[in-house]
């Protein structure tokens, strides 16, 4: 379970980007974060991980207090959270497995990781969630030889393979076409309640997000302006998050093929931290 205290952020510009979020997350559900930009979703992720150190507040994963963690214990404790990136965060010229297998960085010693001589136990497992995010047959591409569908599927089988017990996901599906973002929402939502995963989805897709996620919380300005069933969105309560607009109209895009390219490789500056 994930419990946000009063979570406050402030920038040295002077702009307050969190004002005193409070939310709890329990096991197996998955949470939509909406809101427009600018209104704080990005940096509430970041903070529970403290890959943004927030400036007053706790943040708790079960017992833990995230929050008051010294560096070396936040290192361990950041195994225990698993995050998907918009922009996949892959090592392009590695192979999937590989990529894979980054997710157990944080548990083999620095010989390990450099030769990258993983434990038998960890490379099963990797071939395990291949098989279940549908990639067994890429195991030994290149991650630049893939799909944008495809890199997220290694991006989520990366973040399972740390055995987390809470996943961040950073808009999955910004960068694909309507139907894989469908099937990438879907496989998501049900690998979170296998596993009885609390999740936290930074969506800016409100159709998308009321067809797959359990609750929507929406932030404005940094505060929490709603928190209840994706049922419960209401034409006034997202103009009360994204402003005066006619709701009316607003339905989820038809599906699409789905992506089969290429992308070409991104410049993501995450890439070469995992």
């Amino acid at each position: 379970m994930l419990r946000v205290d009063n979570l406050r952020k402030r920038y040295r510009t002077g702009d307050e980007a969190l004002k005193g979020v409070s939310f709890s997350v329990p096991d197996g559900e998955v949470v939509g974060l909406i809101g427009p930009s600018g209104a704080g979703k990005s940096t509430l992720i970041r903070c529970i991980n403290r890959l943004v150190e927030p400036n007053d507040g706790d943040v708790f994963l079960n017992e833990l207090n995230v929050t008051k963690l010294g560096r070396g214990d936040l290192k361990r404790a950041r195994r225990r959270i698993g995050m998907i990136f918009q922009e996949y965060a892959l090592v392009e010229r590695l192979s999937v497995m590989e990529n894979v297998l980054s997710g157990r960085l944080g548990y083999v010693s620095f010989w390990q990781s450099f030769t990258r001589r993983f434990p038998q136990s960890d490379v099963d497992k990797a071939f395990s969630l291949l098989e279940r995010v549908g990639l067994t047959d890429h195991a030994d591409k290149r991650a630049d030889a893939l799909s944008g569908g495809q890199r997220q599927r290694v991006g989520i089988a990366r973040a399972l393979e740390q055995d987390p017990e809470l996943l961040l996901i950073d808009e999955p599906t910004a960068s694909l076409d309507p139907k894989t973002s469908r099937q990438i929402m879907r496989l998501i939502t049900e690998i979170c309640r296998e596993r009885n995963l609390p999740a936290i989805i930074n969506i800016h897709d409100v159709p998308l997000a009321q067809a797959f996620v359990d609750r929507i919380v929406g932030l404005q300005e940094g505060e929490v302006v709603f928190d209840g069933p994706p049922s419960d969105l209401t034409e006034d309560v997202l103009t009360r998050i994204y402003g005066e607009e006619d709701w009316t109209t607003m339905h989820g895009d038809q599906d699409e093929p789905e992506d089969t390219h290429p992308h070409p490789a991104r410049n993501d500056p995450t890439a070469e931290l995992v």
